[in-house]
């Protein structure tokens, strides 16, 4: 039996999380001994892994934490509070050595050197939420493996990561999995040296699990008549709901009967508050929140619109496929591998003009989203089971 890690950050309801999920869904328990190591075991999302799966917390985690995210000053200040002066000079001199080359790696060697290794050795070690730093640096310094692997589910040349760092940490991984041939073109010139690791395996979609959830009872805002467009994904800048809200705004100011709902939920949300209030939306702008399983809302939905800024795979956007919804989406490297443009949805630029001229098309022709509809019902969709050999 095989051995093998995973680690993520914890389980709770995004994209990754849910890949991760499918991707379990597709291994068998009597070949795989699979470890799960979170930095943090809390999430939405725990209670749908298999039970099977061993769930490990890194207890370390705590004690970085605050290193990492909070500013440098805090954390010398803490040093004193607590009457560790000897910790002080080697985290100055590291953070500023590192500023200044640029190098981040050299200031998580120091953070990272007194966390004992992974006392377990492994045949395989994933660090599946790629590029995180410490989750990636952990796996590919901590951890013993007859292979290490980065699945990176993100457009690194959007996810401002640390060049040095990352030409570091990649060294020391046998192979790094990308979601979409856009986002390893990214990665391959960003970082050259990768060229001959990276490959190409998009996230697995459960068709069948998808058409099963969807059908759970919900109460879905069952007394409005006018149209609903659904947008799912972490509340944030780079999922683009600020562009959905003016968009909803112009379609509502030239007398469109629509609401636009957002599932999701994040540090965004106070932003998006504000907007929607200033925009008098309150009543058509929905933030439903966290939905452990979003499906239902997705199947009752008229339209299906992602606004995203920029993305890896895009999950949703399958999703979204499966249930045969008409679908606009903004040009992120992703879109382009699921959507033919005008056959099984709309490409449209990142801008709220482009956005609004689609939906007031979708919306003014009906016709158009029936099209759509029994296109992507016919369509075979080529779900891919793993084509990756564990």
């Amino acid at each position: 039996m095989k051995k093998i890690l995973f680690m993520l950050s914890s389980m709770n309801i995004g994209g990754v999380e849910k890949s991760f999920l499918s991707l379990l869904s597709t291994l068998d328990k009597e070949k795989f001994d699979i470890t799960l190591l979170l930095l943090e075991k809390k999430g939405g999302f725990l209670s749908f892994l298999p039970d099977w799966i061993k769930v490990k917390e890194a207890s370390w985690f705590s004690a970085v934490k605050p290193v990492i995210l909070q500013p440098p000053k805090k954390t010398v200040h803490e040093y004193f509070v607590k009457g560790e002066f000897q910790r002080i000079p080697g985290f100055i001199t590291t953070y500023f050595i590192s500023k200044k080359l640029d190098d981040r790696y050299l200031y998580y060697e120091h953070v990272m050197k007194n966390i004992p290794p992974e006392s377990t050795k492994y045949d395989l070690a994933i660090a599946y939420q790629g590029p995180t730093d410490i989750i990636d640096y952990y796996i590919s310094n901590k951890v013993q493996a007859e292979k290490r692997i980065s699945w990176i589910h993100f457009d690194v040349s959007k996810h401002k990561i640390n060049k040095k760092l990352y030409e570091k940490i990649y060294r020391k991984f046998h192979e790094l999995v990308v979601v979409s041939d856009e986002a390893r073109k990214q990665l391959v010139q960003l970082i050259p040296s990768t060229k001959g690791k990276a490959r190409i395996v998009h996230n697995i979609i459960n068709d069948e699990l998808i058409i099963e959830m969807s059908k759970e009872a919900i109460t879905f805002d069952t007394n409005y008549k006018g149209l609903k467009i659904l947008t799912v994904g972490r509340l944030s800048e780079e999922k683009g709901q600020d562009l959905a809200v003016r968009v909803l705004a112009k379609l509502r100011e030239n007398g469109f009967n629509v609401r636009w709902y957002c599932i999701g939920e994040g540090k965004y949300r106070e932003k998006l508050e504000g907007l929607i209030k200033e925009l008098g939306l309150e009543e058509n702008f929905i933030l439903l929140g966290s939905k452990s399983n979003p499906y239902p809302y997705m199947a009752q939905a008229d339209i299906y619109v992602q606004t995203s800024r920029h993305e890896g795979f895009c999950l949703t956007l399958a999703e979204a496929k499966c249930l045969a919804k008409p679908i606009v989406t903004t040009n992120f490297i992703g879109a382009f591998e699921q959507i033919i443009n005008g056959e099984n949805g709309y490409i449209v630029d990142l801008n709220e003009d482009e956005i609004y001229s689609k939906l007031k098309l979708f919306i003014e022709n009906k016709e158009i989203r029936d099209n759509l509809r029994k296109f992507l019902s016919k369509e075979k969709q080529k779900r891919e089971q793993s084509r990756f050999s564990f």
